[in-house]
């Protein structure tokens, strides 16, 4: 496989996994923390990285938006919930590891 359709294979990839958590709003991000130990705002992270690293000017609340489809603070307000105890209990769990 040439570079460039790996590239274009990753890329429509990378489309499909935002479009899935677009779709899935109700996964929150301290469960995919969790079972994956990723979320959305790794995923942004990895975005704004990967922008750096080819000299892209973005920032952190740009990936974000480009990953949640929306600024944070307005997909925040209508989509996250307050964290359980259980959740906290077992990001705590994962992070100690």
């Amino acid at each position: 496989m040439d570079q460039d359709t790996r590239t274009a294979l990753e890329a429509a990839a990378f489309r499909r996994l935002v479009s899935h958590l677009d779709e899935r709003k109700d996964v929150q991000n301290i469960d995919l923390m969790n079972l994956a130990g990723f979320c959305r705002n790794c995923l942004s992270k990895w975005y704004l990285a990967a922008a750096e690293e080819q000299g892209v000017s973005l920032d952190y609340e740009q990936a974000r938006q480009i990953v949640y489809g929306m600024p944070y603070a307005e997909w925040k307000s209508k989509h996250q919930k307050e964290a359980s105890s259980e959740q906290l209990s077992a990001f705590q769990k994962t992070t100690r590891s």
